[in-house]
């Protein structure tokens, strides 16, 4: 399959794709003329890296599970991960509720309402965290 049906069909620019080849994600299987051809497996090795970008995997962890014989997802590393996804969720979730609060208070200034001060405590012990 030439580069260029790969880029259209899968929605990815031709940089990405010689990128993902260049980080060794991808192989192509050869040329024609000027352009890389890749085996027709190439949309589906495409998909698994789009599905562990979403999940917040990086390309080395994602380039981890490529082998020879194709993918070996680690079933534990997918566990952490989600459990991960969950932590954020809970953060997102408080950090939601906490706005709406901070947008409805009944308090003089949002500086005199306890709830948007636990907010900004929190967030300055969450930008202590992601520091490290």
């Amino acid at each position: 399959m030439d580069i260029g049906v790969v880029a259209k069909h899968s929605g990815l620019p031709v940089s990405t794709l010689h990128f993902y080849e260049e980080k060794g994600l991808i192989h192509s299987i050869g040329r024609n003329g000027l352009r890389r051809v890749f085996d027709d497996g190439i949309l589906e090795r495409l998909a698994l890296i789009a599905l562990g970008r979403q999940a917040g995997f990086s390309l080395d962890e994602i380039g981890s599970i490529f082998t020879e014989h194709g993918p070996k997802i680690d079933r534990q590393q997918l566990m952490r991960k989600a459990d991960e996804i969950d932590k954020t969720i809970k953060q997102l979730t408080s950090l939601r509720d906490g706005l709406k609060h901070a947008a409805d208070c009944s308090a003089p200034t949002h500086f005199e309402c306890p709830k948007f001060q636990r907010l900004m405590k929190l967030a300055i012990k969450n930008q202590r965290r992601s520091k490290r």
